[in-house]
């Protein structure tokens, strides 16, 4: 029995239960496939953050390939939009292991879900970080 005092899935139908088995192969990469665009799909119509970050981050990304500066000042603008929106892809991961973990309000729940937005605002300023660099080689 779990916690709540009623029987588990596990306890209640354990000869029918059997953990799936592993790809392998190709099938395992276009499995993991999938399963990424599952996750950038839920992330596209339930997170507004991401979708804003995306917003932010396409419309960057155009002006940066278009700046007159080095392949590699580029490329280190794109992987800092890049790098936001894998911290919120992180982030929203967090959350919603907390929320399913932690229902109601508990003081490690709050911390957890804080320290993942830290880490969304470290993103950010570094990209601010990344753009004034580049920016100011431009003058």
């Amino acid at each position: 029995m779990d916690v709540t005092g009623s029987e588990s899935v596990a306890e209640s139908d354990a000869e029918h239960v059997r953990k799936p088995q592993p790809y392998t192969g190709v099938a395992r990469i276009w499995y993991a496939l999938t399963y990424s665009l599952s996750g950038l799909g839920f992330a596209i119509r339930h997170e507004a953050a991401f979708r804003q970050e995306v917003a932010l981050c396409a419309a960057l990304s155009v002006i940066a390939l278009s700046l007159p500066v080095s392949t590699v000042y580029k490329l280190l603008l794109l992987s800092s939009h890049f790098g936001v929106m894998i911290v919120e892809l992180l982030n929203t991961a967090i959350e919603c292991v907390v929320d399913k973990a932690s229902p109601e309000f508990h003081e490690l729940a709050k911390q957890a879900k804080d320290l993942g937005s830290a880490a969304v605002l470290l993103s950010l300023l570094y990209l601010g970080i990344c753009w004034a660099t580049v920016v100011v080689s431009m003058l």
